[in-house]
């Protein structure tokens, strides 16, 4: 059998942090929301970034946080409404997740979330230096396929673009309940001399931060005995 690779696996090998765009049909509202409210949200990174990116809300924020693959949009939408000041960007290029958040931002008339449904490596580089002040990753697909690891969000390329738009004394928060996607952010982060591992002591990690709020998947996960790792890097 030839070891040529198709076009289509090539094209496969090629792509991010993501795999399928859309799931199930979405229902009729959550529709009209895609096409009607998301245009309002949506980040066009096609132009210039402006030079302060919290300038993209009214009235201007006082910090900017992204959360990357935001899912169900749980714990993003709860960030928004605790941090009213603060800008957050959700990254995610599912679909489905992009209506479910949507639905919330309608119904609590928020007004301090922006989306992207797109490629978070695109949006890191188009992000302007020190632009923000948090990173989250909440439950990323772990990918746990040797052959799909060049998939995971956490790789050294993508620290390295984390470092440069995440100001210093900002923080990259990472929670996951495989063990050895934890092991490999670990791994990847301490050899980063841009960031530092916050934790102290074993509750450091095994216990959520103060004020977290638990994704439907968290809770998923507890149910099923898997135990989360909740790790906080600070960019130096």
């Amino acid at each position: 059998m030839s070891e040529r690779k198709s076009d289509a696996s090539r094209a496969d090998d090629e792509r991010a942090f993501f795999g399928r765009r859309k799931g199930h049909k979405l229902r009729q509202h959550q529709a009209d929301l895609v096409e009607n409210l998301l245009p309002h949200l949506a980040l066009d990174i096609s132009t210039a970034a402006l030079a302060d990116v919290r300038e993209i809300f009214d009235p201007a924020a006082d910090a900017l946080r992204l959360e990357v693959g935001f899912g169900g949009g749980e714990h993003l939408v709860a960030e928004a409404q605790m941090f009213a000041r603060t800008g957050f960007i959700g990254c995610e290029p599912y679909i489905n997740g992009m209506a479910k958040i949507l639905a919330q931002i309608e119904a609590n008339n928020i007004g301090n979330i922006r989306l992207f449904a797109g490629d978070a490596a695109e949006l890191l580089a188009w992000l302007p230096k020190d632009s923000l002040s948090r990173l989250d990753l909440i439950h990323p697909d772990p990918w746990p396929k040797r052959r799909h690891w060049k998939r995971r969000f956490v790789q050294d390329k993508t620290i390295a673009a984390m470092a440069r738009v995440i100001k210093s004394g900002g923080e990259f928060r990472f929670v996951c309940d495989i063990d050895d996607y934890c092991a490999w952010t670990l791994s990847h982060m301490a050899r980063s001399p841009d960031f530092t591992w916050l934790a102290e002591r074993a509750d450091d990690f095994r216990l959520p931060w103060p004020s977290y709020t638990m994704t439907r998947y968290g809770r998923k996960a507890e149910r099923e005995g898997r135990k989360a790792a909740y790790l906080r890097f600070k960019r130096v």
